[in-house]
């Protein structure tokens, strides 16, 4: 057990520190504050350090280490430009008064877009602090950050981005969005005050508590509708955040922050009813979900692979296994019905000693989105992609400019055959704090080949009673059978096909009547990928 020392030693040490390369501060209940302002600070109360450090700045309007320190808080609480004119005043003071003075101050230009004077203030933070080799290492990742967005923006990809809009967006955070294999459904998180909870959350950020809404599709005026709570018992008063929608749109999988029931946050599931509302989310179980933080669970096309993030294995290694970061990215796969077999960490190649998440994997079953602060990122997080090749994942590759930018962008997906993605981000001009984002990704869809354009086609087999089945499936061509494969024990299934040609499936499983049809598919001879949802009912015999 650690041993308190005596309240006054506390302040004396403090003090002394605080004394270094500043104004002297009266010793009666400055101290105090400024010892109970640094409590506050290291707890991640900026708002109640900021008051307490502006009590002492009143008086003492010429002290730089207190100004660093008011600089510091207005950062934390994303009010840069105030933050800014604290560091400037404290420099102009006192360029000594901190060493992180001109570290700060590179975050500042950094994150207005000033690239080279964030560079030039941390050219100067290394000098300043040449004998400490984690701080350099600190300014170096931001330098490097710096240095990886003037290329980038050099050379911007040939995208466009707009906002989703009103009825998506609001001025509040707005993020993680998930959509139906049919495209007809949007599901998202969002920390607005008309949600389940009216009340913030005073414990935490101080903002509302976040709840899960939905748009749906309006094909005639080519737009989301207004956005609404999810129907039935999936919010509560506390914090519910989407992972992913199931393709079929009927099993959500979600992140539940409760300090009770979940252990301050874990991988839920919720089910959709014929009536069309979400039942009572249900704890997905040990193996998946650890006494340590769990999010972002999304499956592979299949339905056979679960990647999710944690941070197991930080402290100790998990069954064997060590964590590389703060967050990595981890797989499951199913071994029975809403079964999961043991974890593994997607590796090194993937993960970093920052953070990992924002999965998203593509229809192929081999490429791999996900958002990440390390790598070579723009500044923030950034969204990366991999493939698995040759039993192993490729290095990740930076999106580039500007589906990333100097903000965070933390959740990728592509739909509509690789032609649109979504993505949400904190970037300048949207309508509150982070939004969400649609980007006509048309022109980085790969060219035309020669030879034969592959198409799509995905879905889910039920029998009659709405459960899952997991049939057997083959595909015929003029009487000749070209494809065979399995639905899995989700009822999950995709094939891929040669497109612009006429096909008959057979789905068949034991106990229950075949089912048969003809499908037309498309194929998008632009390049990208066709794409066709189609779901089977196998009725008992």
């Amino acid at each position: 057990m650690k041993r308190i020392a005596p309240l006054l030693a506390c302040l004396f040490l403090f003090a002394a520190a605080q004394l270094s390369a500043q104004t002297i501060i009266d010793k009666g209940g400055d101290e105090l504050k400024l010892f109970n302002a640094s409590q506050a600070f290291n707890a991640g109360d900026y708002l109640k350090a900021l008051n307490l450090y502006k009590e002492v700045q009143n008086a003492n309007p010429n002290d730089a280490a207190v100004a660093f320190h008011v600089g510091e808080c207005l950062f934390y609480l994303d009010e840069q430009e105030k933050a800014q004119e604290q560091f400037e005043k404290a420099k102009s003071l006192n360029a000594s008064a901190h060493p992180d003075i001109n570290l700060m101050l590179g975050r500042c230009f950094q994150l207005k877009g000033k690239l080279d004077e964030a560079i030039a203030e941390y050219n100067a933070a290394r000098a300043l602090n040449a004998a400490n080799p984690v701080k350099i290492k600190e300014i170096d990742y931001y330098t490097n950050q710096c240095q990886t967005a003037k290329t980038m923006m050099a050379s911007p990809k040939n995208v466009q981005v707009t906002n989703a809009g009103a009825a998506v967006n609001s001025p509040y955070d707005d993020k993680r969005p998930s959509i139906t294999a049919d495209g007809k459904t949007l599901i998202f998180s969002s920390r607005r005050p008309e949600g389940k909870s009216d009340r913030v959350d005073e414990e935490g950020d101080g903002k509302y508590f976040e709840d899960i809404y939905e748009c749906g599709w309006d094909s005639s005026k080519m737009s989301w509708t207004n956005a609404s709570l999810l129907r039935g018992s999936v919010n509560s008063e506390g914090h519910e955040a989407v992972c992913s929608i199931a393709p079929d749109g009927k099993v959500l999988y979600m992140y539940v922050n409760d300090a009770e029931a979940a252990r301050g946050g874990e991988i839920y599931t919720s089910k959709k009813s014929g009536s069309g509302k979400w039942g009572t989310p249900k704890n997905i179980g040990k193996g998946i979900n650890t006494s340590y933080f769990e999010d972002g669970a999304v499956l592979s096309p299949d339905g056979n692979t679960m990647y999710f993030m944690s941070e197991r294995g930080q402290d100790l290694p998990y069954k064997g296994q060590k964590g590389y970061g703060r967050s990595d990215i981890w797989m499951a796969k199913k071994i029975g019905k809403d079964k999961w077999g043991d974890p593994t960490n997607l590796g090194p190649v993937v993960n970093t000693e920052y953070d990992e998440g924002g999965i998203f994997p593509a229809p192929d079953g081999k490429t791999l989105y996900f958002c990440s602060n390390g790598h070579n990122s723009m500044g923030g997080y950034d969204i990366f992609m991999t493939r698995f090749e040759n039993g192993a994942w490729t290095k990740p590759v930076n999106m580039g400019y500007p589906i990333n930018t100097i903000y965070n962008e933390r959740m990728f997906l592509l739909v509509n055959g690789g032609k649109t993605a979504y993505v949400d981000s904190d970037r300048e001009g949207g309508l509150g704090e982070r939004d969400i984002w649609v980007i006509d990704m048309t022109s980085l869809l790969p060219k035309k080949k020669d030879g034969p354009v592959m198409s799509l086609i995905t879905g889910t087999v039920y029998n009659g009673d709405g459960k899952p089945v997991a049939a057997d499936i083959t595909v015929s061509e003029n009487g000749a059978e070209v494809k065979s494969g399995k639905s899995s024990d989700a009822g999950n299934y995709q094939l891929e096909l040669v497109g612009d040609k006429t096909y008959e499936i057979t789905v068949t499983a034991p106990g229950h009547k075949p089912a048969k049809e003809t499908i037309k598919l498309e194929a998008d001879k632009e390049g990208g990928t066709f794409e066709i949802v189609k779901h089977f009912i196998l009725y008992k015999e």
